[in-house]
């Protein structure tokens, strides 16, 4: 007697089979981007002077200078970005003699779980809805702001969108929670450009110093051309990788003893100053106004004579704190949407405070 039962379909239970890919839509390949929206003269100058004044701060060819990079945790608001901007690289130009001043501007904001994923995928506009609308505005914006004479950061996130801002980009960085992947690495080891790696998410630097010696190494992988073309991307590896360190999970890492174990790692790799400190995220505890002790702790140690020290990254904008995001309701102008920042005074104040420092 045959015993088997007939199958039943729960009708609350997913066919393992039905497809999860709800769509997908072509979009325009970089090179016609590039063409589209290109960098003038002044902002090519812009990106390659800086790019070789931190190659040289990081290589020690510049002993007298360090790095700031400063701005909104990400840039959600393109008006505001502008204001920040111009503010920024007049301060810059008080301070040029001690610091190199970038500014963040950060197109996408990797998730540790969901939540608005940066200008890049989500404008926050309606009449903006076009899949290109985030990459055409970043970069519009972007080579606004080089053309002023003020350069540009970021942390890469996605590879096949890098391909559509690297020109405009004079420093970039790989976050704590990419920085074990090999794609990042290989990523890093492609673009032409200073690339920080940040301790992993707990805050231990083994997988950020791995990281580095992998992006300073030669590769061949599979990646996309500037055509969107499937492609073998070769490349000869690039040497100024550096740690940045975030603290983390286990606390910050911003002390003396965690700034020496950093630069002899970095040191073992070849770069004279390797380390940049975070003064946000895990260093700060999540409580922006604590960024002004991180600053005044790196002050404390060059002043003491650690000259493993390259620079130090500040979350800004306009207005100080954060704000909730919520579709249809007023948002204050130059407020974080994201992680809370310091306001402009303070900004200020910090940025003085180190260039006096120096």
């Amino acid at each position: 007697m045959n015993s088997t039962l007939p199958s039943v379909q729960d009708p609350d239970q997913d066919d393992i089979n039905s497809p999860t890919l709800a769509q997908t839509e072509p979009i325009q390949v970089p090179s016609k981007i590039k063409r589209d929206i290109p960098l003038s003269e002044s902002a090519k100058t812009t990106v390659a002077k800086a790019r070789q004044e931190i190659s040289d701060i990081l290589t020690g060819r510049d002993e007298e200078r360090m790095v700031v990079v400063c701005g909104p945790c990400s840039v959600d608001d393109v008006n505001a970005a502008h204001v920040y901007a111009e503010r920024l690289r007049k301060l810059s130009e008080r301070v040029d003699e001690k610091l190199v001043v970038v500014m963040r501007t950060y197109f996408e904001k990797p998730r540790s779980v969901v939540g608005w994923k940066g200008l890049l995928y989500d404008p926050l506009t309606e009449v903006q809805n076009s899949p290109m609308a985030g990459i055409c505005m970043a970069r519009r914006l972007a080579a606004r702001i080089n053309d002023s004479g003020l350069p540009c950061a970021t942390e890469f996130l996605n590879p096949l969108l890098a391909l559509y801002l690297e020109d405009c980009i004079s420093y970039g960085s790989i976050g704590s929670r990419t920085v074990e992947s090999q794609i990042h690495r290989e990523l890093a080891s492609r673009l032409a450009l200073p690339m920080g790696m940040k301790n992993g998410m707990s805050g231990e630097m083994g997988s950020a110093t791995n990281a580095i010696e992998s992006a300073r190494s030669p590769h061949r992988f599979f990646g996309s051309g500037m055509d969107g073309e499937a492609c073998v991307v070769e490349t000869k590896g690039n040497r100024n990788t550096h740690l940045i360190l975030r603290g983390g999970s286990n606390g910050p890492n911003f002390e003396a003893e965690s700034v020496q174990a950093a630069a002899d790692a970095g040191r073992q790799l070849g770069l004279s100053r390797p380390v940049v400190v975070d003064c946000s995220h895990g260093n700060s505890q999540k409580n922006h106004r604590n960024q002004a002790t991180v600053v005044e702790e790196v002050i404390r140690q060059v002043a003491n004579g650690q000259k493993g020290l390259a620079g130090v990254m500040l979350e800004s904008y306009l207005v100080e704190g954060r704000q909730d995001l919520a579709r249809g309701n007023t948002r204050c102008f130059g407020q974080s949407i994201t992680d809370a920042c310091i306001g402009w005074k303070d900004t200020e104040y910090l940025v003085c405070r180190l260039a006096k420092a120096l």
